[in-house]
């Protein structure tokens, strides 16, 4: 129940589900749960935090507390295993293992000392300490995370005489710390890398959008599988990736090795229950249709190829049409449906006189071509409305990383009102 093992893929290249079992597997999948009641907290784009909240709960997440950044939540393991493998708008799961209000650095190290790390992972583990701090009064984070790195490996050291190695490019074991002005919380990181990184794209393009961002795009715009999509700026792929897995029903931790997460390098991992799990997800894939109503374009050949590039990668470019076109000239795939763009803006076109002559030829095209569809667009430049000379209905605050956005919503109608 310690150590990890190399588990068979339950899912191919193309998504296929594999519906044998192992031998033996059957019988493993039906040992208990460990106990309820654990605590943690799972982080995810701000402005998409109560999207996050409803992941949390249809993983069986209870007392869910939406927070900006994310969401603390009571549960047992398989809720915590439940939501890095199904939600695609969480970012990480931690697990919270100690809390203490503080006055000094002393405080905090002893908060972390008394922490039985031994009993939580093995020593061979490689650590990194990681310190988030709101109004806390410390002069430095960095001393902050060496104390707390000496804490747990002094414990260590006095436990079984030996300490873990600190890896600080790509640690085994994520040791979190959360300092506000009067509390400190410690937690353990359940996700390993972050989930967005589902595994699936092998080609990028500069600016990407990350996928529990186009997650949480696509369904704050409304879409639902099955209603047409084009997204007539696809760069490298990452909304039509996510609008795919939510047609055929993917769990978008699947696509990763089932031991790339956090969890599995602990001592409290139920192998048993993380394989059931998987398997029971792999039975929820619907079967794929010959084609998908979901399209992408790009005024850009390099974008074109590595969009092409990763749906191949993923199993998905038969569904998916991707083609070469020009916003401004592209005709509609469908006589309605959404559209969704993350359109170029200052910090990516670069000169203000490009904007001001492409938005309101943008707005143009999209009355002219596209009547009958709801267009989103993501952006950072507050005056696209204006420029695009179209009154949106929807004005949504999001982060794209650090970079506040607006997801921006414009139902075109015939004789669509100019702003």
């Amino acid at each position: 129940m310690n150590a990890p093992t190399t588990n068979p893929p339950l899912i191919d290249k193309r998504g296929q589900r594999r519906l044998s079992r192992q031998p033996g597997e059957a019988r493993a999948a039906r040992q208990p749960d460990v106990p309820r009641g654990e605590s943690f907290f799972a982080t995810c784009p701000r402005g998409l935090e109560a999207l996050l909240a409803e992941d949390i709960v249809a993983a069986g997440g209870q007392q869910v507390a939406a927070t900006p950044g994310g969401a603390g939540f009571a549960g047992s393991w398989e809720t915590c295993y439940r939501v890095n493998l199904e939600s695609r708008i969480a970012t990480r799961v931690l697990w919270r293992v100690a809390s203490s209000d503080y006055h000094n650095e002393a405080d905090i190290y002893q908060l972390a000392h008394d922490v039985a790390w031994p009993k939580l992972f093995k020593v061979d583990h490689s650590i990194r300490v990681y310190v988030t701090a709101v109004r806390a009064p410390f002069k430095s984070i960095e001393y902050i995370t060496l104390k707390v790195k000496d804490a747990v490996c002094d414990r260590f050291r006095a436990d079984c005489g030996l300490r873990p190695d600190v890896n600080t490019a790509a640690p085994d074991i994520r040791i979190h710390l959360f300092v506000t002005d009067k509390t400190a919380t410690l937690y353990l990181d359940t996700s390993g890398e972050p989930l967005w990184l589902r595994g699936q794209k092998i080609a990028k393009v500069a600016a990407p959008l990350k996928e529990n961002l186009a997650a949480g795009v696509l369904r704050l715009a409304g879409w639902a599988p099955g209603t047409p999509l084009l997204d007539p700026m696809c760069g490298s792929g990452t909304l039509l990736l996510e609008a795919a897995g939510m047609t055929l029903g993917d769990a978008p931790g699947l696509s990763r090795d089932a031991d790339d997460f956090g969890f599995t390098r602990l001592e409290i991992h139920n192998r048993a229950l993380w394989k059931r799990l998987r398997y029971e997800a792999a039975e929820r894939r619907t079967e794929a249709p010959p084609r998908l109503q979901i399209w992408g374009s790009d005024i850009d050949d390099d974008a074109v190829a590595r969009s092409v590039q990763n749906l191949a990668h993923a199993g998905l470019d038969d569904l998916i049409e991707v083609r070469r076109a020009d916003l401004l000239e592209i005709d509609p795939p469908a006589t309605s449906g959404i559209l969704i763009a993350n359109p170029p803006y200052g910090e990516r076109l670069g000169e203000s006189a490009e904007l001001t002559a492409f938005y309101p030829r943008l707005g143009d095209a999209l009355k002219k071509r596209f009547a009958g569809w709801h267009c989103w667009f993501l952006s950072a430049d507050p005056n696209l409305p204006k420029l695009i000379g179209l009154k949106p209905t929807r004005r949504i605050p999001l982060y794209n990383g650090a970079l506040e956005c607006r997801l921006y919503g414009f139902p075109m109608v015939a004789g669509s009102a100019r702003s």
